[in-house]
């Protein structure tokens, strides 16, 4: 892996699938990388793996998220590249969803994403370059029934990466948002008997994530959408 032109990545909502095959990538391009959930008890055996560094964060709490990135600063340097991977997937009935629970998965889904691209936003545009990718889904474009909650958070997230785009790319920002329309394979979720490749692989996704921090400039992807090449669509 080489030609990577950043030094420090910080992944928020950091796990099992995408944001852990995004990390082992960026590490083995040589990029310090910081991990950020609200468990970093479940980031031990990735942390040991690719010699990174563990934060704890409340991804919808403003004076969570700024105190992250001042700990990253300090630990590791300003990252040049932040990943927002967290959600919430809240399912129900709109007549029987909890109020407070719709408010929680929107906070997560789409205000923590405000947050940290906030922070990551102040600490590039001096410099006038970095990336900031957001980790989108089906749901990002697709209202599905019993899925009111995580929809209005996916939706609400593009928007921001949409405006964020344009906001910040003039000033040498590249936003990207990546829309993971299918189920992600995992060791508790492998493709169904007789249907290979019906599921995303983490590992081809973070390849997909990696390319477009490759992209030269004059020509850079705000969207990507990512599907099995088996699905109909």
């Amino acid at each position: 892996m080489s030609g990577l032109p950043y030094a420090t990545a910080l992944i928020v909502g950091a796990g099992q699938g995408v944001s852990a095959s995004v990390a082992r990538a960026l590490a083995g391009g040589g990029v310090k990388v910081a991990l950020a959930a609200r468990n970093v008890a479940k980031l031990n055996a990735l942390v040991a793996e690719i010699e990174g560094r563990a934060f704890e964060v409340d991804a919808a709490s403003p004076e969570s998220v700024a105190r992250l990135f001042g700990d990253v600063d300090a630990s590791l340097g300003a990252p040049d590249v932040v990943l927002y991977n967290a959600g919430s997937r809240l399912r129900g009935a709109i007549v029987d969803l909890d109020p407070q629970e719709v408010r929680k998965a929107i906070d997560v889904s789409a205000f923590g994403g405000f947050l940290v691209v906030q922070q990551a936003a102040r600490r590039m545009l001096p410099n006038r370059r970095g990336a900031i990718l957001l980790t989108g889904a089906t749901a990002s474009v697709k209202g599905f029934a019993l899925s009111s909650g995580f929809a209005m958070g996916k939706f609400g997230l593009r928007g921001l990466a949409q405006s964020a785009a344009r906001e910040l790319a003039p000033q040498g920002v590249h936003v990207a948002h990546f829309i993971i329309d299918g189920a992600v394979r995992s060791a508790d979720r492998p493709d169904p008997l007789g249907r290979p490749d019906s599921t995303l692989d983490p590992d081809a996704i973070a390849q997909t994530y990696l390319s477009v921090l490759r992209q030269p400039r004059s020509a850079w992807s705000w969207e990507i959408e990512l599907r099995p090449w088996v699905e109909n669509f």
